[in-house]
């Protein structure tokens, strides 16, 4: 399937007015069908096959964030649509990937079923604004972790780490990694980690940078000719790519750690220091490998959980 009608399906999707969760309650279990390592696929739209069931017991003491949650019986979430095995929104209205199925997980930690998520689509630009505004209780969408973005809001995590790379088309022999974008078009999402280190190191010159608000855009300028590469993180980039094997490749140099956090309200330790210990207990009994492997690990690419930085 080519991306660019994907990317169109998935944009129009994200207008509806409602959005279905993958999640549904019980413990995490194999997926019944699907491919064989336990996955099930649907337009693009990869699920690990694992089901959360809500604590019936979650208290966070001297949490206004939870106590806001448990007033409304539901959880706010800020998530990514475009981003294949990592936050992504089919034609169906479906949402899957990794960054899903962690808030998902979140969710049932916090004793709200993730069928009561309520979604919403939130650009790179616009996260701290979010969650410092209320908008959303929580964000889960490939946010690394930086002291300027402490700044404003807290994490939890890392619950994975990534490394910036680039997204090319499959017959440019041109570009080997960072060093070699002088003269070429570099596109990233506005906002993001990724296009301020290509602003900041000078890796091309100010007027070859092109910023969107989401990566699929950037994708779909790549795909026409008008831009001769994609800059993110290689997670996010190897999603694009196993979308069009035949158009597209990542040249498989990273060039920085990219450190994905939850993002939260700036003051609430309480919370931070409650989905962290959620985090590592994931990281413990299987949960978080059993989503890896079911979403993202489908790029090819092990991975093992990394280390909290509590603080």
């Amino acid at each position: 399937m080519r991306y660019k009608r994907v990317a169109a399906v998935a944009m129009m999707a994200s207008l509806a007015l409602s959005a279905a969760a993958c999640g549904k309650e019980g413990n995490p279990t194999p997926s019944g069908g699907g491919n064989a390592s336990g996955g099930a696929q649907s337009d693009n739209c990869t699920t690990s096959g694992a089901t959360f069931t809500p604590k019936t017991d979650a208290n966070v003491a001297g949490s206004p964030a939870f106590q806001k949650i448990k007033t409304a019986g539901k959880v706010v979430v800020g998530v990514k649509f475009d981003q294949p095995n990592l936050g992504y929104k089919d034609a169906q209205g479906k949402r899957c990937g990794f960054d899903i199925e962690i808030a998902q997980y979140v969710a049932s930690t916090l004793g709200v079923d993730p069928a009561k998520i309520e979604y919403k689509e939130i650009a790179s630009a616009n996260r701290e604004t979010a969650i410092k505004g209320g908008e959303i209780d929580y964000y889960v969408g490939t946010y690394s972790i930086t002291d300027k973005r402490k700044n404003d809001v807290s994490f939890a995590g890392p619950y994975f780490v990534a490394g910036q790379d680039l997204l090319v088309r499959k017959d440019d022999s041109s570009i080997t990694g960072k060093d070699a974008l002088k003269g070429k078009k570099v596109c990233s999402a506005t906002g993001s980690t990724p296009i301020q280190k290509v602003r900041d190191e000078g890796m091309t010159e100010p007027e070859n940078i092109v910023e969107f608000k989401t990566y699929s855009e950037c994708v779909s300028q790549l795909l026409d000719k008008k831009v001769d590469a994609v800059t993110t993180d290689d997670a996010i980039l190897k999603g694009y790519a196993a979308q069009n094997p035949d158009e597209l490749k990542v040249v498989g140099q990273p060039f920085s750690t990219e450190k994905y956090g939850i993002g939260l309200p700036k003051d609430d330790k309480a919370m931070r220091d409650y989905v962290n210990d959620q985090i590592e207990a994931a990281f413990t009994d299987g949960t978080w490998k059993k989503i890896y492997d079911g979403t993202l690990g489908k790029s090819g690419s092990p991975a093992t959980p990394p280390q909290l930085e509590r603080y």
